[in-house]
């Protein structure tokens, strides 16, 4: 058969044949199609699994890495305390220390703890005599008639401290009152 005879059998054939070509590969395409959705369909929920197991993994190492970071949290601040407590233990075991060396050591841990806490951010709050009120740093105990401005602080009566800009404690303040 040559080109022209094949064309001439479809013609004659017409319908039936377009039938044939349109039923051929509904009927041979569909297992085959549906193997490859099933394929498709089988790697697509193993993807899925595999990302959902790497959350979980990821989100329980985040958790164990949070609760760590808890824990240890303090272990810098401690070690810088360290040596103060020491000093503290060196003074007690000294029974026949005179005033004045009691006074000296007791000089010497200040300045050690003082040195601890500036380490850690831990800023003294002590605002001077007619620094302007501020409700964020000081808390005010009592409201006095003073010569200076309304609102500043007249007297400090104990030190307030921040850490990292945030207040561990304000500063307690005596106010000048308003005129």
């Amino acid at each position: 058969m040559n080109a022209n005879d094949t064309s001439a059998a479809e013609a004659a054939n017409g319908a039936g044949a377009a039938d044939a070509v349109q039923q051929e590969p509904s009927s041979q395409g569909a297992p085959s199609g549906q193997a490859d959705l099933e394929a498709r369909h089988a790697e697509l929920s193993d993807a899925y699994l595999r990302a959902k197991a790497e959350i979980e993994n990821t989100r329980r190492r985040a958790d164990e890495e949070v609760g760590k970071a808890r824990k240890f949290a303090v272990e810098s601040f401690a070690e810088t305390l360290l040596p103060v407590k020491d000093s503290l233990e060196a003074a007690i075991a000294m029974p026949a220390a005179s005033p004045e060396q009691i006074l000296e050591g007791v000089h010497a841990t200040l300045r050690q703890l003082t040195a601890a806490l500036e380490r850690n951010k831990v800023i003294e709050v002590n605002p001077p005599a007619g620094t302007r009120f501020d409700p964020h740093q000081h808390q005010a105990i009592s409201v006095v008639p003073a010569t200076q401005e309304p609102n500043t602080v007249v007297a400090v009566l104990q030190k307030g401290y921040l850490i990292a800009d945030r207040v561990l404690r304000p500063a307690l303040v005596t106010v000048s009152a308003p005129a």
